[in-house]
């Protein structure tokens, strides 16, 4: 029998609409779009959203969704985001087409087994600009360059930089310019092209959005604004886009009336948190049949305005629908909109069922 709940509900026509909409506006500004899959773990409904959409190339952080890509049939370069690991270096020239790199020992890696495979592999080096995650510094690009390049079997296909991921700094005029400058510099000392300039994520779409993002900038790699259809930065609602790309459907199982205040002394919760709770009252408590193990439950937003996310343990969510504008009983299916972190929680959960509805 079919597992009804819980299960997340994918909306491919709302995420091609989106994908093409960013196409068309980094097309527009002389950029070529790398659409990220990896929220959606490769997902072939929204890999071939993406690809309908106009994607220049598809990227994931894991190997093994980039090869899922590989058997569907896609004919679209593939980029590898995360740093490879050396010893995954095999597989990685034998799947991606390029890879985002910041070790020069772990191109050497590549630079073998692709040699081993008879093929070619490019790399597109890391230079940290400011926010602390991957990224060679800025003093040692020239070198790192000037090494990879002399590899067999290896391209330096261009440099490029992260942001707004770990430190949380903002894409701006001023950092983007540094990798421009850091780019032409090495094309001074090196001698090499260097053609592509891989300066933003979803968080760099704002400043192109202003026109005051460097025109050398000419790769993005872009997930969440596609996916989710906002802004990364304070995640409004980016112009002209869906947001009700996916839904999340719990079941509830069970609907009791109690208080807002545990009774007796209380100690650390199951995932070792201390939680604040606010008095409300006696209030219509609904059980739903979805937990942590599956989502992030703070990262759910019901449908529903009446109803408020309590909390959750690893198998249940714990919700206030006591002002529910739809009536709540044992049985009911109840929708939320997944954040971000609740939706990469999701589609990498085996126990949510993905179910696509394709809209007319």
């Amino acid at each position: 029998m079919e597992i009804q709940t819980p299960r997340l509900e994918i909306y491919p026509n709302k995420i091609e609409d989106n994908a093409r909409n960013i196409v068309n506006q980094v097309h527009d500004f002389g950029g070529q779009l790398a659409c990220v899959t990896k929220v959606s773990c490769a997902h072939p409904a929204v890999v071939a959203a993406l690809q309908t959409a106009g994607a220049d190339m598809l990227a994931d952080s894991r190997i093994q969704n980039l090869q899922t890509i590989t058997k569907s049939g896609n004919r679209l370069p593939l980029l590898l985001l995360r740093i490879p690991s050396p010893n995954q270096a095999a597989e990685i020239v034998r799947t991606a087409d390029y890879s985002l790199n910041s070790s020069a020992f772990t191109v050497r890696k590549l630079s073998d087994a692709a040699r081993l495979y008879g093929v070619s592999h490019k790399v597109i080096l890391m230079v940290d600009v400011g926010d602390l995650r991957e990224g060679i510094w800025p003093d040692q690009v020239n070198q790192v360059v000037k090494d990879c390049s002399q590899l067999p079997n290896i391209e330096v296909a261009g440099l490029g930089t992260n942001l707004a991921c770990y430190g949380g700094v903002i894409p701006s005029q001023e950092n983007m310019q540094m990798l421009v400058d850091i780019r032409d510099e090495c094309r001074r000392v090196t001698g090499l092209e260097l053609p592509i300039l891989s300066g933003a994520n979803s968080a760099g779409l704002p400043l192109m959005f202003k026109k005051k993002m460097p025109k050398e900038i000419n790769h993005y790699r872009i997930g969440e604004t596609i996916l989710l259809g906002r802004n990364v930065i304070d995640r409004s609602p980016w112009p002209g886009m869906h947001q009700d790309t996916f839904k999340l459907i719990a079941e509830a199982v069970e609907l009791e009336k109690k208080p807002s205040i545990p009774i007796g002394e209380r100690g650390q919760d199951a995932f070792g948190g201390y939680v604040d709770f606010v008095d409300r009252g006696i209030r219509n408590r609904a059980i739903c049949n979805i937990g942590r193990q599956d989502v992030v439950v703070d990262n759910l937003t019901p449908i529903d305005p009446g109803i408020i996310v309590l909390g959750g343990s690893s198998d249940h969510l714990i919700l206030d629908v006591e002002e529910a504008q739809e009536k709540i009983c044992v049985g009911s299916e109840i929708e939320f909109y997944p954040g971000y972190g609740a939706l990469l929680a999701a589609f990498t959960s085996p126990y949510v069922q993905k179910k696509v509805v394709k809209e007319k």
